[in-house]
């Protein structure tokens, strides 16, 4: 008995040490109160006030005046407008011109206002509801991606009522918070974000992605100061952009990221406000977090506004890239992992590299099928961030030095 007693009392030692390890705080270093010393980030992070204004933005196609949710997908955006249309458009990156629509069969767009994505399906949210907040028909279109590039898209719904809503009374435009703009789609579960025009907040209510009837629950709240139009998710970097604007159409992003799980607001908050007055900024769309498109409704007033329907591509490197490049190159292998190691996979516009020490300093490559170089470099120490923004996607191999045996397949989207 004694025995054990001492073996429980080191236990309980040794617990207690390696608690009083963790610190707690804020460990955003662009923050105010950025805490050196902090090991566990508990979402207490201050900011001062900031803006951000496009590095570029194009005048959108007359036939998307009412642009209302965007994807990035195989390098090209996606959108659709809000009302009547059953559309899909696909834009070029470079300057939003229309390369392609694709008409969805067999379905109403009542009120069309977000895209999102995982791995095989589109999702098209029909689920905003500001007219009189008593919608009974909210729905998820969920279309097979592999079907979109067939061009004969293959639909499934998944309709959904509001746990919490129990009144249906109408309420008259514009004067509701079970209203929704934002989603985006997680490996297992969708997540809306409202559009809350009474409170000027948001909540987050979670629902299945299959196929079927759901309940969506509400998880998490928060104080946006302002109406959440659009959202856009990188789960892998826990990094959630939204955006949305002001009573007085003034615009704004909300930068979510370092949080815990698919709790969303646990980690920094960071409110920036985007340098386009009178535009209704309706959707978001990135691959990297640091290059992001947004676009906008078209909104005149005369005499004095007049913001048409536009494409905006922002660089928001100067608040994310930090954390994100923190991220990426501080991922650590695990013993009997590969000498080679790179995240994410499949990936878009950038591809982080690790590789054992054995392997430091040497050449890499990104090669075709044909064995032809796309990217090349050096590599920095063990690590480096590979751009794979000019590559068209499909099936690569990324070599390190002049061997095949230092080598993994990677997926360009």
């Amino acid at each position: 008995m004694k025995v054990h007693f001492v073996v429980l009392i080191f236990g309980l030692l040794l617990l207690t040490t390696r608690l009083s390890g963790q610190v707690s705080g804020c460990t955003d270093s662009l923050a105010l109160n950025f805490n050196p010393a902090a090991t566990v980030n508990d979402g207490s992070c201050i900011y001062e006030s900031a803006s951000i204004s496009p590095e570029a933005s194009y005048t959108l196609s007359s036939e998307l005046s009412e642009t209302s949710g965007l994807v990035l997908w195989n390098n090209l955006l996606w959108t659709h407008n809000d009302d009547s249309d059953t559309k899909l458009y696909c834009l070029d990156t470079l300057n939003g011109s229309i390369l392609q629509t694709v008409t969805l069969t067999d379905v109403v767009n009542t009120d069309w206002e977000e895209l999102s994505q995982d791995e095989q399906y589109i999702y098209v949210g029909d689920f905003g509801n500001n007219l009189n907040g008593n919608r009974t028909d909210l729905k998820i279109l969920k279309i097979s991606k592999t079907s979109i590039l067939a061009g004969n898209a293959v639909i499934d719904t998944i309709s959904f009522s509001y746990s919490d809503q129990v009144d249906f009374s109408p309420t008259g435009a514009n004067n509701t918070d079970f209203d929704c703009e934002a989603m985006i789609v997680s490996t297992d579960s969708i997540y809306l974000f409202t559009k809350q025009w009474v409170s000027k907040e948001t909540k987050v209510y979670s629902l299945p992605k299959a196929t079927g009837i759901h309940v969506a629950f509400p998880v998490a709240a928060n104080d946006v100061n302002g109406l959440i139009t659009g959202a856009t998710y990188i789960e892998q970097m826990k990094l959630v952009i939204l955006s949305g604007y002001s009573s007085l159409l003034s615009p704004f992003v909300w930068l979510l990221y370092d949080f815990d799980g698919h709790r969303f607001f646990s980690g920094n908050k960071r409110r920036v406000g985007i340098s386009l007055p009178f535009h209704q900024v309706e959707a978001i769309a990135t691959a990297n977090g640091n290059k992001v498109y947004m676009t906008n409704e078209n909104f005149v007033q005369p005499p004095i506004i007049n913001s048409p329907q536009a494409l905006h591509i922002f660089d928001f490197s100067p608040f994310l890239s930090g954390y994100l490049n923190n991220l990426l190159m501080n991922i650590t292998t695990t013993p009997g992992q590969l000498e080679v190691f790179i995240y994410p996979n499949p990936a878009t516009e950038f591809v982080s590299l690790r590789v054992a020490d054995s392997l430091a300093g040497m050449d890499f490559s990104v090669l075709d099928a044909f064995g032809r170089s796309q990217a090349k470099g050096q590599l920095n120490g063990n690590k480096a961030l590979i751009d794979l923004s000019g590559i068209r996607g499909g099936i690569y191999l990324l070599r390190i030095g002049k061997s095949y045996g230092n080598s993994l397949k990677l997926i360009i989207r």
